[in-house]
């Protein structure tokens, strides 16, 4: 599974505490071209920042190769309305509405009750939507009814009265909920299944295909399609050209046939045709095809990824959130972190974990750093760091998988200022210092550790069905504890030292250590209203593996609860016996995915990732007060320029930076 997100405090990305990896269209008239002082800082509202990333070696490219990742940017951002619907019915309308209002509205502009109609409008745009893309708790507007009905009213603009009445009432309030005491799909408002679809609808119904279905190459069942009752007859409405979502679906299309004009090889442009196809049919099996073949294409500088991918959107975890990603290689980076992918192996054979929940042979797993050209979907404004693809178990065990860091975007994070969290949240110099001397490299090592070796580690058992069907709403947040654990665990290893990636097994190992304890149970709960309980997968995740380690190590006082000043810190004093129960865990939660062992992951994650100290968070909110930075980042998107000759002729493509956040927003919705 795929993403590594960048989380605030540090990043921290992947988890919150890795830092930063190595530091190493036609646009609005209003872009300017990038310049050697670039600005990484756009600007800041509510809890989110906003940054830029630059392109290093579009330049590089030749004519041909800078088209085609013009004509797949342009794919991309041609399904972005497909997002916004997919989280929630009324977003479009919503926004578009929000949209008017504000490129129309005459009236005082230096309102309090404007400033947040403003905010109101860019969260929106930040999270694809009315709700919040980390909590998934509904936008709070923070103007009245009465004032958005004027507003309305004098922009002469109209938005249906349930579309209206959602904004302010408590109705839909969760995007995606995981308690299942309250409902996985009833209590989500994420539009994945009509209204009077019940979780026990689902499971019937994907249990009746699976009668029928190849359990040596199952298909990732409802990935692109919305369940709903027609006549009370379950129907799958199939998110493929001249079915829903056809007219962005057919605009994807034409733009990746552009692209496959250009493709860099065969291998290439037959990926390109079969996603065509898969577009065009609904038929996962052709997507399938495609993975296999998207996994095989190693050559060339210019890689994407486009779909509908991760189903963290989606309670029951079937239907892929759509999104785009496109990638040029960033060699030098690539080539250092080939000894990771080529040790493999090694990692697989030498992890703690039952000898038969491990693979024979573990193939064709590719790893590179990456420039990012352009993001769409479920990837931006909000964009993970790392990515690990495809996603369907049997393809990665019989042909491998692609796992990229997103090198740029990391650079981009790196540059644009540090909050200062660091010396509030650590305990001691020596932690401060080591994560300012290793904290960088140990975080995107980490990384690659977590999407190279961590997601292709493993195997499930014969006879045991996907991590969907037997883990259902859990299986997340066990796969990315899974795979955070092997980072982990092989992160203070020798090996590390002898294949040359790592300048410091011990050191490497104490700065990540301290790092995700002290971001997995203090300073990832700022992200948190006080009283939640943790939603997000990668947060429980994360305080599963802290809390459950902490605990277990308390007889030997492993990792220390201690006060000083009225604060709280977690201070570990044997790094050496935190490894070893990491690797413990990892065994544990290896085993309950190879056996499908639902009730087992279930409490895991219940007992150990969802419910919050209250004291603590109390207090962690309360120092958290003294900073003005957000605890979540995003990224505008550069925009690529076609130069045309005279006759009409594409001569060259050039990177720039549009005025703003909300210009960049406006021309999107107006593009596309």
């Amino acid at each position: 599974m795929k993403k590594e997100y960048l989380i605030a405090l540090f990043r921290g990305s992947v988890f919150g505490y890795l830092t930063f990896l190595f530091i190493f269209f036609n646009s609005c008239t209003s872009a300017v071209e990038q310049k050697d002082d670039f600005s990484f800082f756009s600007e800041q509202f509510a809890d989110i920042k906003i940054l830029r990333y630059q392109v290093p070696g579009f330049d590089e490219l030749n004519l041909s190769q800078k088209k085609l990742v013009y004509y797949l940017t342009q794919a991309g951002l041609a399904g972005r309305d497909i997002m916004y619907d997919q989280n929630y019915r009324h977003n479009v309308s919503i926004r578009t509405a929000l949209e008017k209002i504000y490129q129309n509205y005459k009236g005082d502009k230096s309102l309090d009750n404007w400033k947040s109609f403003e905010t109101y409008l860019k969260r929106i745009w930040f999270s694809n939507g009315i709700h919040h893309h980390y909590s998934n708790d509904k936008h709070d507007p923070g103007f009245s009814s009465n004032y958005l009905e004027k507003l309305l009213n004098e922009t002469n603009t109209i938005l249906e009265k349930e579309a209206f009445d959602v904004v302010f009432n408590d109705e839909d309030s969760k995007k995606v909920n995981l308690d299942a005491s309250k409902g996985l799909i009833k209590g989500s408002a994420v539009n994945f299944y009509g209204p009077d679809v019940t979780v026990e609808d689902v499971d019937f119904y994907y249990s009746e295909i699976k009668k029928v279905s190849n359990p040596e190459k199952p298909i990732s069942l409802g990935l692109n399609s919305k369940l709903v009752k027609e006549n009370g007859k379950l129907v799958e409405k199939v998110w493929k050209l001249n079915g829903m979502y056809s007219e962005e679906i057919e605009n994807i299309i034409y733009w990746l046939s552009k692209a496959s004009e250009f493709a860099e090889n065969e291998k290439q442009k037959k990926g390109f045709d079969l996603l065509i196809k898969y577009y065009e049919t609904g038929d996962l099996n052709i997507w399938d095809e495609y993975n296999v073949a998207w996994v095989e294409t190693i050559e060339g500088d210019v890689d994407y990824i486009n779909g509908f991918i991760e189903v963290y959107n989606d309670p029951k975890g079937y239907r892929g959130s759509y999104e785009s990603v496109v990638q040029i290689k960033d060699f030098e980076m690539s080539k250092k972190m080939d000894d990771v992918s080529n040790n493999a192996q090694w990692f697989e054979d030498n992890a703690p974990i039952m000898k038969s929940h491990k693979k024979d042979s573990v193939v064709g797993i590719s790893y590179n750093t990456v420039n990012v050209a352009g993001e769409a979907g479920d990837s931006s404004p909000s964009t993970p760091i790392g990515i690990n693809l495809p996603n369907a178990n049997w393809i990665r065990v019989m042909h491998g998988s692609k796992s990229v860091s997103l090198g740029n975007i990391l650079y981009a994070y790196g540059n644009a200022g540090s909050s200062g969290r660091l010396n509030e949240y650590a305990y001691s110099e020596t932690e401060i210092e080591l994560e300012k001397k290793y904290g960088e490299d140990a975080g995107s090592l980490h990384t690659a550790l977590h999407e190279v070796i961590g997601h292709a580690s493993g195997k499930i058992n014969d006879g045991i069905g996907t991590t969907k069907e037997t883990l259902k709403s859990y299986a997340s947040a066990l796969e990315e504890a899974r795979a955070d654990l092997v980072g982990l665990y092989f992160i203070s290893d020798k090996k590390l030292e002898e294949i040359g990636i790592s300048p410091s097994a011990k050191d490497m190992g104490r700065a990540s250590y301290d790092g995700y304890i002290r971001n997995g149970l203090i300073t990832q709960l700022i992200r948190i209203k006080l009283g939640d309980d943790i939603e997000e997968s990668h947060m429980r995740n994360r305080q599963l593996v802290s809390s459950w380690a902490y605990e277990k190590g308390l007889k030997d006082n492993v990792i220390e609860k201690v006060k000083r000043d009225k604060k709280t810190f977690y201070v570990i004093n044997d790094y050496k016996k935190l490894r070893i129960l990491f690797g413990d865990l990892l065994r544990e939660i290896q085993r309950i995915k190879s056996e499908g062992d639902f009730e087992a992951g279930k409490n895991l994650i219940e007992n150990y990732g969802v419910k919050v100290d209250q004291e603590i968070h109390k207090e962690v909110l309360e120092r958290n007060k003294k900073f003005t930075s957000a605890p979540y980042s995003g990224f505008i998107n550069p925009e690529l320029v076609l130069i045309k000759n005279n006759d009409g002729e594409i001569i060259d493509v050039k990177v720039t930076q549009p005025e703003s956040f909300s210009s960049q927003m406006l021309n999107y919705s107006k593009t596309y």
